[in-house]
């Protein structure tokens, strides 16, 4: 997935007026303001209830869905490989939202705080903060891709992560 194919899917997203947020490897080299690595995927948050227009819009340009791990999350993916990671969020009034995990009593928190922005080229573009990058990277065994990333997040903005001391 390159910026360019990044950007096409949030022009994309802006023609059917569905807000959506980047996170992964492409989130925080948005927040870093530098592609640091090649990218497989995109990983997009968006508004539960437009899932319907998201799934339109992204099947009109030739995406399908490929994996079905709703209501966590599901995959569409192009026929030439690219493929998009979509993560459902329910919001409250106050901007915060939650998205479901695989454990129903322990959701996936998302302070309306994290929903900031970064840059892709000279694009300014909606994405995750670093702090709520950091939430999603806990938990698991880390690939080196989230090594990678979370070296990153140290590097730029000195916050603790897995594989820091601090």
């Amino acid at each position: 997935m390159t910026a360019d194919d990044v950007l096409s899917v949030l022009a994309l997203m802006r023609r059917a007026e569905v807000g959506v947020w980047i996170g992964g490897g492409w989130g925080i080299d948005a927040l870093l303001g530098e592609q640091t690595r090649e990218h497989r995927d995109l990983d997009l948050m968006h508004p539960e209830d437009r899932e319907d227009d998201v799934v339109r819009a992204l099947n009109g340009v030739g995406f399908v869905e490929s994996l079905n791990w709703r209501p966590v999350r599901f995959v569409v993916a192009a026929s030439d490989g690219r493929e998009i990671d979509l993560h459902p969020l329910t919001f409250a009034a106050d901007g915060s939202a939650l998205q479901a995990s695989l454990d129903a009593e322990r959701p996936f928190v998302y302070p309306a705080t994290c929903f900031v922005t970064g840059m892709i080229g000279d694009t300014s573009v909606p994405c995750l903060s670093a702090e709520q990058q950091v939430y999603f990277h806990q938990g698991y065994e880390p690939t080196d891709r989230d090594r990678h990333d979370m070296a990153q997040l140290r590097r730029a903005f000195g916050i603790a992560t897995h594989g820091s001391v601090r």
